[in-house]
């Protein structure tokens, strides 16, 4: 079969992240996961043509461990609900039955469609969720993307926006108003953010708040359910997405993280992942991050890590110990840059360790896709703005910040043009570098004294992608259009 010219050319398509065949896709929200029977079901939303114009379906795939995902026939598209289908979540209700809480696109409001099955072949047509205030009167409230959260034996559900009215139900279909979600606003969300995508979810005995602001892209909030009062009471806030110089500081539309969603495994792990948006070179093809578990430290601040599966992609290991990289020396000014491996690859996962005393005060990192005429994208640490480095995108973290005992550990994944960085399981930065195959070299950086990095391991990522090169082909997944 030929394969259209607006799909995924294969200089495109990844390896071992989760995407969409075709090229007009967006957007690319993921959205109602689920754990069902040991089976993961995701949805992300499709752009298509429509009647007489575009509409959005939830496109959906499965997997049996969050990497190998099987594209499966769309049930929730405009010729069944009679609507779009914007962003929600997924819940199993009281009964044991998954459901999905979505925005219906153009409807006016929030819906709620209940799955005949556990393997969500089948779908109840979705109702319209209509709150009514304590007194018995219609509530009036913005309708916009909704979560949905069971608390005991109560449904609750936020609706998403500027304000968040929080509504309550025993049934799944006559709502209460209850008032607003948040006790209060922190200083660090700018005047102006909204909270859309979001999902609310209990993590090692607090809550955390998973969602977007539309201009700033990824966030979230830790804090307490109060039971009385029925309000989440957010104590902080952090950001997943950072803008990059070249996108304007006026207009602050940097998605490159963006529209977050997660999901329990059967062992009790929360995994999310974000629909990459703005990534240079990458738009309009739904391309969605590496699973990042999540789970709270002895502080209470947020802790990331890769998704611990991924470790059964590698082979062909590489371990060196004790690499130097050493600049010369000079008054002023001296770094140095030096070949540590050449990767003859388009998929790796690099580990490296360096000792905390090492690390302080120290600018140091590697290279990827480097050699003596090409800097590549630089992977760095910059004390001088307690920052991570990947290529044009700075994210917060400070080695000072460290328990004084705690050396670093940096994974780096790399998936042809796509690169996520994750470190001492605190921070993760996504890229992405379209010229990476102009050079091969993995290089060590340092700056002002000599930097050891005590071990580095450097794996081969088998791929995962056979399910999107069959979604190619059989195109089981597109929607009606009439």
């Amino acid at each position: 079969m030929t394969i259209p010219e607006d799909f995924v050319s294969e200089e495109m398509i990844l390896n071992y992240h989760l995407m969409h065949p075709g090229g007009d896709s967006a957007p690319g929200d993921p959205n109602a996961a689920f754990c069902l029977d040991e089976t993961y079901h995701l949805h992300y939303i499709l752009q298509h043509p429509f009647k007489d114009g575009r509409s959005f379906s939830f496109v959906h795939v499965t997997s049996p461990d969050l990497l190998h995902w099987t594209w499966q026939k769309t049930k929730l598209q405009p010729s069944f609900t009679g609507h779009g289908m914007f962003s929600g979540t997924g819940l199993v209700t009281l009964e044991g039955q998954p459901a999905a809480i979505y925005h219906g696109q153009a409807s006016g409001w929030n819906q709620i469609a209940i799955a005949d099955d556990r393997s969500l072949s089948t779908w109840q047509k979705p109702y319209a969720v209509q709150p009514m205030k304590r007194q018995g009167e219609a509530a009036q409230m913005h309708h916009w993307d909704p979560d949905c959260f069971l608390i005991g034996n109560t449904y609750y559900a936020i609706s998403g926006g500027r304000d968040q009215p929080l509504i309550k139900s025993d049934d799944l279909h006559s709502w209460t108003l209850v008032g607003d979600f948040l006790r209060h606003e922190l200083p660090d969300a700018a005047i102006g953010e909204d909270i859309s995508c979001p999902n609310f979810f209990p993590l090692d005995g607090r809550w955390v708040l998973l969602c977007i602001s539309h201009p700033m892209g990824c966030r979230y909030y830790i804090g307490d359910w109060d039971v009385d009062a029925e309000q989440f009471v957010p104590e902080s806030h952090g950001r997943m997405n950072w803008r990059r110089p070249n996108q304007s500081i006026y207009e602050t539309t940097y998605r490159d993280f963006f529209a977050p969603e997660s999901v329990l495994t059967p062992d009790g792990r929360r995994v999310m992942w974000a629909w990459l948006a703005t990534l240079d070179g990458v738009e309009q093809r739904s391309m969605q991050s590496l699973p990042r578990e999540l789970s709270l430290g002895d502080e209470g601040q947020l802790r990331i890590r890769p998704l611990r599966e991924l470790e059964s992609l590698r082979t062909d290991a590489q371990v060196m110990s004790d690499v130097q990289i050493t600049p010369p020396e000079a008054s002023h000014g001296n770094w140095a840059t030096q070949k540590i491996a050449t990767l003859q690859g388009d998929t790796y996962e690099i580990r490296i360790s360096v000792d905390r005393s090492q690390a302080t005060r120290k600018r140091f990192g590697v290279q990827l896709f480097a050699d003596d005429d090409h800097p590549g994208l630089e992977v760095m640490l910059t004390p001088e703005t307690g920052s991570l480095r990947v290529g044009e995108t700075e994210a917060p973290f400070a080695v000072a910040d460290l328990p004084e005992d705690e050396d670093i550990d940096l994974r780096i994944f790399i998936d042809k043009y796509l690169v996520e960085v994750f470190i001492n399981d605190r921070q993760a930065v996504v890229a992405s570098f379209l010229d990476y195959r102009i050079a091969n070299q993995l290089r060590g950086y340092t700056y002002g004294d000599p930097t050891v990095f005590r071990q580095i391991e450097i794996w081969k990522m088998k791929s995962t992608n056979q399910g999107l090169l069959e979604a190619r082909e059989h195109r089981i997944w597109e929607p009606d259009t009439t």
